[in-house]
């Protein structure tokens, strides 16, 4: 089969597209047959060297739906045929709260969805909904999983809610848009492209603000009244204002940080004067990942693409993800 394999860091540039043998699958294991494959920020980091514990050679991708071709022992023959979405979680742990400490995700030291064909536990795939494509399919389980372990989890998303997702364009803030849209709440985003402010409303966000303007968090906040919900994955320097715009009793909730720690410090006493509760999280359990499909079938949502391109063209895909110029998820195709 062909596969993408990273054989030596330094960027994307060393991925390269080979023929390795197919898997087989193991005793409770399905094999996938895949049709189409999402990009997510930690294949690119991956590429440079930039996440831990990695291995090489090694073949990325976590997200990935397909047809189940072949099984293993243990796994009824139903199962064949099935037209699946792949739930990238490995080993989250028995505790809800938290990951263990075996988790891990697909993609390094794991064969990822980088390939024609992958093995996963049985346990690790789900119904693909009949009203998405297959690239809309491939575009949720990390993205779409992060995204609603903190905008519905931890968020609580509903029609009482007032939120703000930091960085709309993304991937996760895409599915964070939808996820807080869908559950009635009051929606605002930031960015630093007044078209992405204009096409998040055309999802549903009530505004939105360009995040390159001076105060433009303790603005919105004054015009809106605070929000009881910030979704962010930044970081950095803007972490106090978007603090400072939460209502008292609100909670901060991020899932990435590339702008680093802020350089001021945090103003403490306004936190805890006000009550504000800072949530880090990441991924989500199978749980969530059952009930997030779940709502994806009732609610007929259909995630984000902005691009789609061939399996070939893996090097240029993940070019893309690194100018920050996309807008939803990335997709590779597998004609």
């Amino acid at each position: 089969m062909k596969a993408v394999i990273l054989s030596e860091l330094g960027g994307p540039e060393n991925l390269n597209i080979q023929d390795i043998d197919i898997p087989e699958p193991k005793d409770n294991e399905v094999r996938v047959k895949l049709k189409a494959a999402a990009l997510n920020r930690r294949d690119l980091w991956v590429s440079f060297g930039l996440y831990p514990k990695i291995q090489l050679p090694c073949t990325t991708g976590s997200d990935g739906a397909g047809i189940i071709d072949k099984v293993g022992k243990n796994i009824d023959s139903n199962f064949l045929e099935k037209e699946v979405i792949i739930n990238p979680v490995l080993d989250w742990g028995d505790d809800p709260v938290a990951n263990g400490p075996n988790f891990r995700v697909l993609g390094m030291p794991e064969q990822g969805t980088f390939a024609e064909y992958i093995c996963v536990p049985s346990e690790n795939v789900v119904q693909k909904p009949d009203h998405l494509t297959w690239e809309e399919a491939a575009a949720i389980p990390v993205a779409g999983l992060t995204a609603w372990r903190s905008v519905v989890t931890h968020g609580e998303a509903n029609n009482s809610k007032r939120i703000l997702i930091t960085g709309a364009g993304g991937g996760v803030a895409s599915f964070a848009i939808l996820w807080g849209v869908h559950h009635g709440a009051e929606v605002y985003v930031s960015s630093s492209s007044d078209e992405k402010i204009s096409w998040a409303q055309s999802l549903g966000v009530v505004n939105g603000v360009n995040y390159n303007n001076e105060n433009c968090y303790k603005n919105l906040a004054r015009e809106v009244g605070g929000f009881d919900v910030v979704i962010d994955s930044g970081g950095g320097d803007a972490m106090n204002e978007l603090l400072g715009a939460l209502k008292p009793g609100g909670r901060f909730i991020f899932f990435g940080a590339t702008k680093m720690n802020p350089s001021q410090g945090l103003e403490m006493a306004r936190l805890f004067f006000r009550h504000i509760r800072i949530q880090g999280t990441t991924m989500g359990t199978f749980e969530e990942f059952e009930n997030m499909m779940r709502f994806v079938s009732e609610k007929k949502i259909k995630p984000v693409v902005g691009n789609i391109l061939g399996f070939n063209e893996v090097v240029e895909a993940h070019k893309l993800m690194e100018s920050y110029s996309q807008t939803g998820k990335i997709v590779l195709r597998y004609d």
